[in-house]
């Protein structure tokens, strides 16, 4: 891209160059070949020294014999299998694969830390290691990376995620609980199918189904208490059959979001109940098959202080959004991180009009460029580095 990167406008300008790109060639998780090219090669422009580590990820280090704490800090890459309608100049070329979270900006915002650090190398009073994560999305790349020592040596991590619901400038990083963990299911209820106009003769599993359905509703509000933060989602029922036949199947999958390990249990158990004593009672059977994804992600203190201080010092006291409900109920497997060693995550606020308030996971999302400088500046002062001042009304 740009060798001669030695003002902060031009890092700037290049990140969102560099974002775009990303943008525009999407990749999913553990695929993401010429994601991690792109990253690689933009480091050795910089003379930013690299190792690939779990295929796609890319870790490079600065002031690697610094002897001061070495911190991590990281930026996702991944892209989400859906087509984007956006619209948009640098749009997706990769039918039905977008970057509908923000990935590629996490990536670019990242990129530009180490753009500006790297001038101030020989300042840095210890280590900074950029951590470029694959397959963030449902891919548990973090645990992947944590199994091939992406964490050795270090000492503390930080990383965020942009956040539409947020005014822009905006930032939540509590101490404890800032994201629920989550998991998935699947029930498979199996009867006795036959022709619709005899219904006596069949064990009928759509019906089963729909009641397991309703049931399962009533798990959250009735078997926990209301300041539990908590959800239960049956997001989809398949049955496929024709007008006159009843089926010989159907099956639900739905999702839990939880804060804790015993919630989890806790959800998971009714699950079981709630589905085998319905399928029972309609006299039909079923199978429950779980699939726990990620951990809730739970903020060391003393780091997310850290963030909240840099934060502010570049937005002030009042940039931080005390309205905003906690625990949000996503997941991150940064997760993985902060089960390992001390550090902090942050949801960043991006709204700052209508193209910036649509939802993540969206097929119109677009990432807001206009947070990637005051990432940087949040990054850099973590790093130890004053930035400039902020130049992004």
């Amino acid at each position: 891209m740009l060798t001669s990167l030695n003002t902060w406008d031009s890092v700037l300008n290049a990140a969102r160059t560099l974002r775009h790109r990303l943008h525009t060639h999407p990749e999913l998780g553990w695929n993401e070949h010429k994601t991690s090219a792109v990253i690689r090669a933009e480091l050795d422009s910089l003379g930013i020294s690299w190792r690939s580590v779990a295929g796609t990820g890319t870790l490079a280090t600065l002031a690697p014999d610094a002897g001061g704490t070495h911190i991590a800090l990281r930026g996702d890459i991944d892209g989400l299998p859906i087509r984007e309608k956006t619209g948009l100049d640098y749009a997706s070329d990769v039918e039905g694969c977008m970057h509908a979270c923000g990935h590629d900006g996490h990536t670019a915002a990242l990129w530009a830390t180490g753009a500006w650090l790297k001038q101030f190398e020989s300042e840095l009073a210890g280590p900074v290691t950029l951590l470029f994560q694959p397959a963030e999305e449902g891919g548990h790349g973090a645990a992947a990376l944590i199994r091939e020592g992406a964490l050795d040596g270090i000492d503390c991590i930080y990383g965020w995620h942009n956040w539409p619901a947020i005014s822009f400038g905006k930032i939540v990083c509590p101490d404890g609980l800032i994201m629920c963990g989550n998991g998935t299911f699947e029930i498979t209820v199996t009867g006795r199918g036959g022709h619709a106009s005899q219904p006596e003769l069949c064990a009928d599993p759509v019906l089963a189904a729909s009641a397991i359905h309703v049931n399962l509703q009533q798990v959250v509000s009735r078997r926990l208490p209301p300041q539990k933060p908590a959800v239960l989602s049956v997001t989809s029922i398949e049955a496929k059959s024709a007008p006159t036949i009843i089926p010989d199947r159907a099956v639900l999958g739905g999702s839990i979001r939880v804060p804790d390990a015993a919630t989890r249990a806790l959800l998971n158990g009714a699950i079981d109940e709630v589905a085998t004593k319905t399928a029972q009672a309609y006299g039909v059977q079923c199978e429950v098959v779980h699939r726990p994804r990620y951990e809730a992600t739970i903020n060391h203190a003393e780091p997310a202080n850290r963030i909240r201080e840099a934060w502010s010092a570049d937005h002030g006291a009042d940039a931080f959004d005390y309205e905003f409900p906690l625990p949000a109920m996503a997941s991150e497997d940064f997760s993985d991180y902060l089960r390992e060693i001390p550090g902090a995550f942050a949801l960043i606020g991006a709204d700052d009009g209508p193209d910036h308030r649509q939802n993540l996971h969206n097929t119109h999302y677009d990432f807001n460029d206009r947070l990637i400088e005051p990432v940087v500046q949040l990054y850099s002062r973590l790093a130890g580095v004053t930035p400039p001042l902020r130049t992004n009304p």
